[in-house]
């Protein structure tokens, strides 16, 4: 039988980290838990669930995910946007937090790659409202 860390991709690593830390919130006593990707190919009600997850986990712990995912990314109490931007033949990373209407706008593009259609907006504004 082989190691799962072998046959397991890094996003269901990261998920079966969440089930694990899930279980353990009321006894673990690590305060700042990293999810890479937990989202990696997942979506829909799973990637809902996964979200719920975390949302859970975060009232006992400090959560910090890299996500790709709207329906995971609306759920967070502070949403960062890391960008990556290439001058001069020079790769350069920002990152800066989003808030109101530009998380609003930053939740549309993640759901359709337009962060201006009127369909977008209004779904990222509802899942900026649904509590999970």
């Amino acid at each position: 039988m082989r190691s799962i860390k072998d046959v397991a991709s890094g996003g269901e690593l990261s998920r079966i980290m969440l089930a694990v830390k899930t279980s353990l919130a009321e006894s673990d006593s690590i305060p700042t838990l990293i999810f890479d990707e937990v989202d990696a190919g997942i979506g829909g009600s799973v990637a809902l669930s996964v979200a719920q997850q975390l949302v859970h986990l975060g009232r006992t712990h400090q959560v910090i995910v890299i996500t790709h995912l709207a329906s995971i990314a609306s759920k967070a109490d502070t949403q960062f946007v890391v960008s990556k931007d290439i001058r001069n033949q020079m790769s350069y990373s920002t990152i800066r937090i989003v808030k109101g209407a530009e998380r609003q706008k930053e939740i549309a593009r993640m759901l359709s790659g337009d962060d201006n259609s009127p369909e977008s907006l209004e779904h990222a504004k509802k899942l900026l409202q649904e509590t999970p």
